[in-house]
């Protein structure tokens, strides 16, 4: 057998450089190291939700009424835009407190601007919902909703809550009394930064309120 010597290695036959290359990639394996032909490739990193408006809400134009906030979703928060609610003049203590929760109701429930929706933003709750002043009996800081507020998802639920204190429809006290369409008793519910910062884990708080 003719044995043919490797360029540049005299004297090293190619049996011998064979064994060598075997034990070095048995050395290898022995330390974890193993090597692949496959490049690995996780993906680009995750985009991060930025949550902040590159400009404020500019106010629409020709809009006359009450300035306000409401807190839409987003990541996992709550986070208040603003927003105006119009009002009639003349109303009455209740009727404005039902009108500025009407309102607002409405703006939970429109869909975000589109810098808001390239910020993140997002709500939950959805369209349909009515809401009125209290009946004969209820305290009179009720607002009564066309929908249990039971039955709103916790996310929709801490909208409200704390869209409705934080304005002219709560008490100024960080809390608001609701009910829904049936002959539950009214419940004041309360917006904590609990709830303000994990909605979808922490309801807002809530207890019942003496009739009126």
């Amino acid at each position: 057998m003719t044995v043919r010597r490797l360029p540049g290695l005299p004297g090293l036959a190619v049996p011998a450089a064979l064994t060598a290359l075997t034990a070095l990639l048995a050395l290898l394996a022995g330390c974890g190291i193993r090597a692949t032909e496959v490049p690995t490739d996780y993906g680009p990193a995750p985009s991060r939700v930025r949550c902040s408006l590159a400009e404020p809400n500019a106010p629409v134009e020709g809009a006359s009424g009450v300035p306000a906030q409401v807190f839409l979703l987003c990541g996992s928060s709550l986070v208040a835009v603003d927003r105006t609610v119009p009002v009639p003049e003349g109303a009455s203590d209740s009727g404005r407190r039902a009108l500025v929760a009407q309102g607002l109701l409405d703006q939970l429930t429109a869909s975000p601007s589109p810098a808001e929706k390239e910020a993140g933003y997002t709500t939950d709750v959805r369209r349909g919902i009515a809401v009125t002043g209290p009946r004969s009996g209820d305290p009179a800081d009720t607002l009564r909703l066309s929908i249990a507020p039971g039955d709103l998802t916790s996310y929709a639920l801490a909208q409200v809550v704390c869209t409705f204190s934080d304005s002219a429809a709560g008490e100024g006290d960080g809390s608001v009394v609701l009910a829904g369409p049936g002959d539950a008793p009214a419940r004041r519910y309360a917006c904590t930064d609990d709830v303000r910062t994990r909605p979808g884990s922490n309801e807002p708080r809530s207890t019942e309120v003496e009739e009126g």
